[in-house]
């Protein structure tokens, strides 16, 4: 903003230099030094006119120069100038001839205006006093153009300097003094329009305040901003009070203030009714993409102090939505703090505090959130694109990185993590499927169709990470029909887990809330691979290290999937077609033989037969136990002479339930999913 101004008291010096020189018959070779001189007495500031001077009376008097310089010569770095290619201005004869240069035009071509950025502010900094050349020059401009322009932001630590490129607009002043600026510009890859009307007074700008109105678009990057406001220079302070407008859809209203002496300090405390934020969704937003190397530059919160207060009825940031919505920040020396408190979000309410420290090459960042009776599905969706959980979420989260990419981030990732779903659903998996799965192949990937979901009445874990690797002993997942307990890790850098759960089945009436403990699958079971792809299969070394301990699990799966009387069997039966008992007399019709009685009920009778039928399938094709499962479960094994059982195996199955050797079969097949 200073070195505009100062932009501005130099181009009206040289205008009126040449005005008089031209009136008293100069010739251009002297231009130059008077050019000079009185741009360093009204200014402070030193201009260099490297090209030529060239001046024209027909069709009216033209003045140009070429290749300008305005430099501070107290700037040892170099850095605040101004540089002009060339410099037009047409005037009429008479208008110079009265002492009062009327300038129908001025062309400017190929500004660029570089602005130092300062890391800390600089006491007692004030801009330079200008003398008359702006607040009461005798010369008058109707038009002002700006050809292909440029402000270049150059920090002297860093040297990256980022610009605003292809600027090219008109200032145009009407006969009752009021401004109209329009025009364009590119900030990197956004395109900029503007739009900026103002009355400025006849008085001194000084203290006074300026009506203003403006327009500002950036397709793709932030809605069309729209509004006005009073401006009133105050010294190196620039007042922007009464403001109120549109940022897309959603009216707002507050006031800002820049502090301009050095480092730039913004004060802005808005309010909206409604606030849309466009977030770009990153490319290593889907799982099965690796996270991004490209550096994430955030150098520039270096050379700005900012507190600001933004709160919103609504707000929507990318996908997400929250009601109502307020955020303090405050950016002192490169380090951003930010905080909301009782955030709306999905029926439950979210406070955290972020910070980012910007001060180092690697940025870094803190934040701490508690999340309390928020809807996770649309939460988790819009943040994260991840649509498979559903339910009440509560969490707790503290976590710090450091890193100059996604991947950096991720992998230096430390804090914990706590989080709690509550009566929801897995969407796109049943669990209780991919289990009765496993006793057939081994599963790649979650087996997910859009068909499929598994009810939860409660999924919760506590993550301790260190180095971007999450580590949870207390995994616990409870459902209607199944009970899924486990450990593991999962490697946020580089997208691996690495799980071993202990999953359980609960396949009765009584669901969860029975009094007998759920029926354990009798071998661990591994997830290990790709979060989006993992190989999920067996702990086969489970059955090997105590095969005796595996036979008997089995044995109770039968008694724990059908109930302590084989009710749960009847319904199963039902589900095939088929007839059942619950008390394993008359089962089909009456002239078939009765199912023998156990202690157990029908449920122990079938649970020792599925413990005999897989041992025996087991040990058959070799001496001593054999490691692989029979290929087809519903083929009874080969008749081999059993060994004498010990003590406390179970008793045979009778001979008379032959007969019903195939509902056997539909129940084994129904159970194991063949």
């Amino acid at each position: 903003m200073k070195a505009i101004k100062i932009a501005g008291a130099a181009v009206a010096s040289v205008v009126i230099v040449l005005a008089l020189l031209m009136v008293i018959g100069i010739p251009s070779g002297f231009v130059t030094s008077a050019i000079q001189s009185r741009v360093e007495r009204d200014t402070g500031y030193r201009v260099t006119i490297a090209g030529t001077t060239r001046v024209s009376l027909w069709p009216s008097l033209n003045l140009t120069l070429n290749n300008l310089t305005l430099e501070d010569p107290k700037d040892r770095t170099g850095i605040n100038r101004v540089v002009i290619d060339s410099l037009q201005a047409d005037m009429s004869l008479s208008s110079a001839w009265s002492g009062h240069p009327q300038v129908s035009q001025l062309v400017v071509t190929h500004p660029v205006i570089y602005l130092p950025l300062l890391r800390e502010r600089l006491p007692n900094a004030n801009p330079p006093k200008l003398g008359p050349a702006i607040d009461a020059s005798p010369v008058s401009i109707d038009r002002v153009k700006i050809r292909d322009g440029s402000l270049a932001f150059s920090p002297t630590r860093d040297r990256v300097e980022s610009r605003i490129d292809a600027i090219n607009a008109d200032a145009v002043i009407g006969p009752d003094r009021k401004l109209a600026f329009t025009g364009t510009a590119r900030a990197g890859e956004s395109a900029i329009k503007f739009d900026i009307k103002a009355a400025p007074p006849t008085s001194p700008i000084d203290r006074a305040n300026v009506p203003v109105e403006f327009a500002i678009d950036m397709p793709g990057t932030l809605p069309r901003l729209s509004g006005k406001a009073e401006v009133r220079l105050n010294g190196p302070i620039v007042m922007f009070n009464g403001v109120s407008g549109m940022l897309g859809d959603g009216a707002f209203n507050g006031w800002a203030s820049v502090d301009i002496a050095s480092k730039p300090l913004v004060k802005l405390d808005l309010d909206f009714q409604r606030l849309d934020i466009a977030v770009a969704k990153s490319e290593a937003a889907s799982a099965s993409q690796p996270w991004s190397d490209a550096p994430i530059n955030v150098s520039g919160l270096n050379y700005v102090d900012a507190q600001t207060r933004i709160s919103a009825v609504e707000a929507h940031i990318g996908d997400a939505h929250f009601a109502p919505a307020a955020i303090d920040a405050r950016l002192a020396g490169g380090i951003v703090k930010a905080s909301v408190s009782n955030l709306g979000a999905y029926g439950g309410q979210i406070s955290s505090e972020v910070i980012l420290d910007a001060t180092s090459g690697s940025p870094s960042f803190a934040m701490h959130s508690d999340l309390v009776g928020v809807r996770a599905l649309p939460l988790l969706t819009s943040l994260a694109h991840f649509d498979r959980l559903d339910g009440k979420l509560q969490a707790k989260l503290a976590l710090r990185s450091v890193g100059g990419s996604q991947r950096a981030l991720m992998s230096n990732l430390q804090g914990t993590v706590f989080a709690d779903f509550q009566d929801g659903a897995i969407r796109g998996i049943n669990v209780a499927q991919m289990i009765r799965s496993l006793t057939t192949s081994t599963l790649s990937g979650w087996q997910d169709s859009k068909e499929l979901s598994t009810d939860l009445s409660r999924l919760s874990a506590s993550f301790r990470v260190d180095k971007g690797q999450a580590v949870t002993t207390d995994l616990n997942l409870v459902g209607p029909l199944v009970k899924v307990t486990g450990a593991g890790t999962i490697d946020l850098g580089t997208k691996l887990i690495a799980f071993r759960v202990e999953p359980k089945l609960v396949l009765t009436t009584e669901g969860q809330g029975r009094t007998s403990d759920p029926v354990g699958f009798g071998i661990p079971v591994i997830i290990d691979g790709s979060w989006s792809q993992p190989r999920i299969y067996p702990e086969m070394s489970g059955i090997f290290d105590n095969p005796d301990a595996a036979y008997a699990k089995l044995r109770e799966m039968g008694k724990g999937l059908f109930g302590p009387n084989g009710a749960g069997l009847n319904d199963l039966l039902g589900g095939l077609g088929l007839s059942g008992n619950a008390s394993g007399s008359g089962a089909g019709s009456g002239n078939q033989p009765s199912q023998p009685s156990t202690s157990g009920g029908l449920g122990g009778s079938l649970g020792e037969t599925l413990g005999n039928l897989i041992q025996q399938g087991l040990n058959s094709g070799a001496p001593g136990r054999s490691r692989s499962m029979p290929t087809t479960p519903g083929t009874p094994p080969p008749q081999a002479a059993p060994s004498a059982p010990a003590q406390s195996d179970p008793p045979p199955v009778a001979q008379d339930s032959q007969p019903d050797s195939q509902p056997m079969n539909d129940v084994l097949r129904q159970l194991f999913n063949r």
